[in-house]
């Protein structure tokens, strides 16, 4: 019993961090700018500014995922994958994946829309709203075995295995 006490003081301790996400552009109901150009939307696509807070002890690098899980795949949707963000990083700028903005060294790998950039907003016409949710990872790793050519799959899988601690953001987009 002592112990079991031991490790969850210890556990509390570790992970009271308080590592936090926030965002101008995310406010509950996501706007024409973070919804998709194509597939029958017509947003302004445009990645959403990013800060983050009180990464924990031990990060090496962060990573960026926006995912849609309401998607009618069976999978899900990914809209953006970002790792290889530097340790010293806390913030993104709204539209930094157009811009060319991102951290230096930091790479986009392959969203579902076939795309190594940001990609919008765009459920099916009539669906319910989708949840879009927006992930910064700090990660026990400065690189992932990852390149832009990477699927979100395996991005992901790789993020989960080097993951120290999470923030996200979920906001809601229907149509």
């Amino acid at each position: 019993m002592k112990i079991l006490v031991f490790i969850m003081i210890v556990s509390n301790i570790l992970f009271a961090d308080g590592f936090s996400l926030k965002s101008k552009d995310l406010l509950g109901q996501l706007s024409q700018n973070q919804v998709f150009n194509s597939f029958g939307c017509s947003g302004k696509n445009m990645s959403p500014q990013l800060v983050w807070e009180h990464a924990p002890t031990g990060t090496k690098s962060f990573a960026i995922t926006v995912y849609d899980p309401d998607a009618p795949t069976g999978s899900g949707w990914w809209h953006w994958v970002v790792t290889h963000i530097p340790a010293d990083t806390t913030s993104i700028m709204t539209d930094a994946s157009a811009h060319g903005t991102l951290p230096k060294g930091a790479i986009e790998s392959m969203n579902d829309f076939g795309q190594t950039k940001f990609g919008g907003a765009c459920p099916p016409k009539g669906d319910k709203p989708h949840r879009y949710i927006t992930t910064v990872y700090a990660l026990d790793t400065d690189k992932l075995p990852v390149s832009a050519k990477s699927d979100s799959a395996l991005v992901g899988f790789m993020i989960n295995q080097h993951t120290i601690s999470k923030s996200s953001i979920i906001t809601y987009y229907g149509r």
